[in-house]
């Protein structure tokens, strides 16, 4: 790689719209105080985002893991172009139309099980926030209070207030501690490979679980998990046979198991949905990201059948009162079945396995360097720490990841973890360059020379 890449002057166009971005815009995540100017993006194809100046950058993170066929696919650009042809949006109270119902029937045969209901919304955080309420109010409909939500140290389950409350292990939301539901946070047994300590911080997990269902279990609506894999969280990833074991335990003792499939759905972990690894169906399931392959918003909360017969009946006390003014949007329906469509038609799980070797053969070779430990893989996920990296948004990781954009590499650290997430699309040329690059971050790091540009 190339210093002279970071050496161009912006031109006046690029120069104006950060001038007013600066002035206007308040960026998600980010110390305005603090942080470098954006990038300026005006195009992307494929795995590549292309800046102001014509510099392409490998979107090696999918654009915060939403981008899974590539960037402007012609098939989804035509499915979209076909439905803005035909109208745009209608309310979803009292009307419906064929997107969104082949979207729903579409996941309701993907799903396992009964998991046949499917409430549309909008991101995420929305839909996590659906499952929660759906779980609560399952209860009251039963005429039983049970006010309590299990989560997992580390989770990370959105911003909006529910999803924040589940997301207090995360240890990103203290400010807002005393606005959040009443939750409590089970240890997490996060694994990688050749981890000897596995089986006991299994062991122990879930023992807390058993010790609180003993304890409060009749207070408890629900428990929220990641399966397989905790994002934000630092992709800290669990075993199967651990989930599994969680779900018996959860649901025998009556309590609804809520996944936030939000991050690992459509492909990411290897198979098109995590649980499937783990052979157990959870009672609500949450899809968002993938689930429109970086295109718009559009999430989903899938629940079992057995759950929505509770809101049935005579009066609208019973009914869950919750919508948004885009909710089954037409225009992200019709992006969302076509995303799916490819799956079948492009074999991506073959390119996702494909990923996966070429995963594995480089952390093989990263397995030989005394500044990185704990080296992980899952589906196209590659993840590993760096000794003494820092936490999340520390002046190391930082800038990591400005050298790694200044070099055409969008790679964002979370703290000490560095990790690729890249679109399915992405090619074997371009993986190697990613590959390179990212080693060579690693070395200029670890040699002092690395400073922010």
């Amino acid at each position: 790689m190339n210093d002279e890449q970071t050496s161009d002057p912006l031109s006046r166009h690029a120069q104006d719209v950060i001038a007013r971005d600066k002035r206007h815009v308040w960026h998600p995540f980010t110390q305005h105080a603090t942080e470098c100017d954006p990038t300026v993006i005006t195009r992307a194809k494929g795995a590549s985002l292309f800046d102001a100046e014509g510099r392409e950058i490998l979107d090696l993170i999918s654009s915060w893991w939403t981008c899974t066929h590539g960037h402007s696919h012609p098939k989804i650009n035509a499915a979209l172009a076909r439905q803005a042809n035909e109208f745009e949006h209608v309310l979803f109270a009292g009307f419906t139309h064929e997107p969104a119902v082949n979207v729903a029937e579409k996941l309701a045969g993907l799903l396992p099980g009964d998991l046949n209901r499917v409430f549309f919304s909008d991101n995420g955080s929305t839909a996590v926030e659906v499952a929660i309420k759906i779980a609560y109010q399952s209860w009251v409909n039963r005429g039983e209070k049970r006010p309590i939500l299990l989560a997992f140290d580390g989770g990370y389950h959105g911003d909006t207030l529910g999803a924040m409350s589940v997301g207090r292990g995360s240890q990103m939301f203290g400010a807002f501690r005393d606005l959040m539901c009443q939750v409590y946070v089970l240890p997490y047994p996060a694994t990688f490979e050749g981890d000897d300590l596995v089986n006991e911080r299994e062991a122990g997990a879930l023992s807390s679980l058993e010790a609180i269902l003993t304890d409060r279990g009749q207070s408890i609506a629900a428990i929220i998990i990641e399966p397989l894999m905790q994002g934000a969280g630092g992709m800290c990833f669990c075993r199967p046979s651990f989930l599994k074991r969680l779900v018996e335990m959860a649901q025998s003792a009556g309590v609804i198991v809520i996944f936030d499939e939000v991050a690992t759905g459509f492909g990411r972990t290897g198979t098109l949905f995590a649980h499937e690894q783990a052979g157990i169906v959870p009672d609500l399931i949450c899809l968002s990201k993938g689930l429109m392959a970086g295109y718009m918003p559009l999430s989903v909360t899938v629940a079992r059948d057995g759950l929505f017969d509770l809101f049935l009946g005579d009066t609208f006390d019973r009914a869950l009162p919750h919508g948004h003014s885009f909710t089954a949007n037409p225009l992200a329906c019709a992006v969302s079945l076509a995303a799916l469509d490819l799956y079948e038609e492009e074999q991506t799980m073959a390119r996702i396995a494909h990923i996966n070797e070429r995963h594995r053969a480089t952390m093989e070779v990263l397995a030989a360097r005394p500044d990185v430990v704990k080296f992980r893989v899952l589906g196209s996920v590659l993840a590993f720490e760096i000794k003494e990296g820092g936490a999340y948004q520390s002046e190391q990781s930082k800038a990591l990841r400005a050298w790694y954009l200044a070099h055409g590499l969008n790679i964002r650290p979370l703290g000490s973890t560095i990790y690729l997430m890249p679109p399915y699309c992405i090619t074997d040329e371009e993986l190697t360059r990613a590959y390179e690059g990212m080693i060579e971050g690693l070395d200029r790091l670890a040699s002092g020379a690395l400073s922010r540009p």
